[in-house]
Order: C-alpha cells, then structure tokens, then sequence
C-alpha cells in the first residue's frame, strides 16, 4: 500500500481473493448514495472487486458482471440496495441519463464499471478507483477520492485495511 496524497491511495493486490477481500472492507462501509467508479481494461479485476463490495455491503446475491443486461440490483435483509453498473455497451451518456443514476443514489449505493464513458453525467463527488492488470494474479489498485465524504471513506478504509490511524 502507498499513500500517494490524503485523497490516492495505492494498492497492490496479488490474488483475486486479495481484491475481493479489500472489495469487502470497501463495501462495508457504503451507505445509501455513495457512487463508487472502477475504470479499467478488460480484465483488470473490475468484477472480482465488485463480488467483494457486493459481500462486505452485506448482498444476499450472487454477483455478475451486468455487461449485457447494463445494471444489476443486489439487496440485503434491511431492503437495502445496490446498483451494479456495466456502461461498456452504452453509446452515449445520453443513453446513461435514461437509465436515471439519480434514483439509483438516492435509493441505494452504486458501483459503475467504464465510468469513463459516461463520465459528463456523473456526480463530481465520487470515489474513483483505476485498476491495473500487471500480471496474472496481481493487479494496481487506485482509489481517489473526489468530495468530503469520499474522504470519509478512504479514511475508513485505510484503518479497516492496513490499520492505524
């Protein structure tokens, strides 16, 4: 882990189940609202990280990838919700605006895959995190958060990750 500024933290995940498992301490902490954006090639890890966030949220379903369907919705004993969105078939960030992003933050937490396709609609308040393949089991992790309380969260998840204050 190398903290690159109070706002970038970098981390280097050598297994699936690594990612997965900083994906859970991530999903843990989300409350209703909260817009997370993966941005990364195919391949990256994008997905493993989501069943990560999906789990440590608290899911009662399995999690997939959304590619052809665009969003799935998982929810939890509280009626709870979180949205998982996949852009990468989208054409325009028009066609992003009819799928009502407004509602989804106001009624659940939402992770986006290839936010950078639709970015121009998106809230500037975010965390956005770029994953990196490096080789076959390891990957780069960037979170980066953008507005107050996504440095709640990266605060929160520097302590429940890697400990201390």
């Amino acid at each position: 882990m190398s903290i690159l500024d109070k706002n970038t933290l970098e981390f280097i995940s050598r297994s699936p189940e690594q990612s997965r498992r900083i994906g859970m301490r991530l999903g843990a902490i989300l409350n209703p609202g909260d817009l997370v954006c993966l941005q990364g090639d195919l391949g990256a890890g994008k997905t493993t990280l989501v069943q990560g966030l999906a789990q440590g949220w608290g899911s009662l379903d399995a999690v997939s990838s959304p590619t052809f369907i665009i969003v799935n919705m998982y929810r939890r004993p509280d009626k709870s919700q979180f949205f998982h969105l996949d852009t990468y078939r989208l054409e325009s960030a028009f066609e992003a605006e009819m799928l009502d992003l407004d509602e989804m933050l106001a009624t659940g937490s939402l992770v986006i895959e290839w936010p950078e396709r639709i970015e121009s609609v998106l809230p500037k308040e975010r965390l956005w995190v770029n994953l990196d393949y490096i080789a076959e089991e390891q990957r780069s992790l960037q979170f980066k958060a953008q507005g107050a309380r996504y440095e709640e969260i990266m605060e929160e998840l520097r302590k429940s990750a890697f400990g201390g204050d």
